[in-house]
């Protein structure tokens, strides 16, 4: 469904993600690794908001390699951000409409889909985004980017900052959004402990270089500490 060749990328000329192959099927794919392992740029740079230094990007046998950001999302590609995924300004219902902006089904239909997924959104649906709460603001960023109908959804540290109540919860949506909706899932996140209980396979990323790439079951505690360079 999704693969990256050889994929470089960095910021104004300086070099994070270094030849990166990754191949993603209809699974939940988890991006491991410390702080500052190029985590947040990997999954930016797939998402096509950062150029390509080097390497092609192929979506569906597409080569989306040179596609604009908005082009990639009305293919069926979603991005969640790890910061700023919502428009503080807005209510959480214009917010979610405003993901609705790309694809054919009724607004209606889909923010009904939203609301039954998380729902505490539809209690706060009247709500400034601005005014949630931090695990409140990340159900919203991941349902505004749903109401895209995405085949595939790239989850930047989803959990960071959450209350570990929060971190169960969200979690456990993930699963559900990958096995109820049919949705390939790059999960890029420092817990590793907990993006293993719901992941098929991982990639360890360690300064901006793919040190694994394996099944969930087959990484062993020294093999993440290799990974990890601990």
């Amino acid at each position: 469904m999704f693969e990256a060749k050889g994929i470089r990328s960095g910021y104004s000329g300086v070099t994070v993600i270094r030849d990166v192959d990754l191949s993603v099927e209809r699974e939940v794919f988890a991006v491991l690794g410390a702080n500052g392992a190029g985590k947040t740029t990997l999954l930016a740079t797939l998402a096509r908001l950062i150029p390509l230094m080097g390497g092609e990007i192929w979506f569906n046998g597409r080569d989306v390699t040179k596609l604009r950001p908005w082009e990639t999302a009305a293919l069926g590609l979603a991005y969640v951000p790890q910061e700023k995924g919502i428009f503080a300004d807005l209510t959480v219902l214009e917010n979610l409409q405003v993901g609705a902006m790309i694809g054919t089904r009724s607004r209606e239909e889909r923010v009904d889909e939203i609301i039954e997924l998380f729902p505490d959104l539809g209690e706060l649906r009247t709500q400034m985004a601005g005014t949630l709460s931090g695990g409140e603001s990340r159900m919203l960023a991941c349902g505004r980017a749903l109401m895209q109908d995405p085949k595939i959804l790239l989850l930047d540290e989803p959990t960071a900052g959450l209350s570990p109540i929060y971190v169960d919860v969200f979690f456990e949506k993930i699963r559900e959004i990958h096995k109820t909706r049919d949705v390939t899932i790059v999960l890029a996140e420092q817990n590793a402990a907990k993006a293993l209980e719901i992941a098929d396979r991982v990639m360890v990323l360690n300064l901006g270089e793919a040190s694994e790439v394996l099944d969930a079951a087959e990484l062993t505690t020294e093999k993440l500490k290799e990974g990890y360079r601990i």
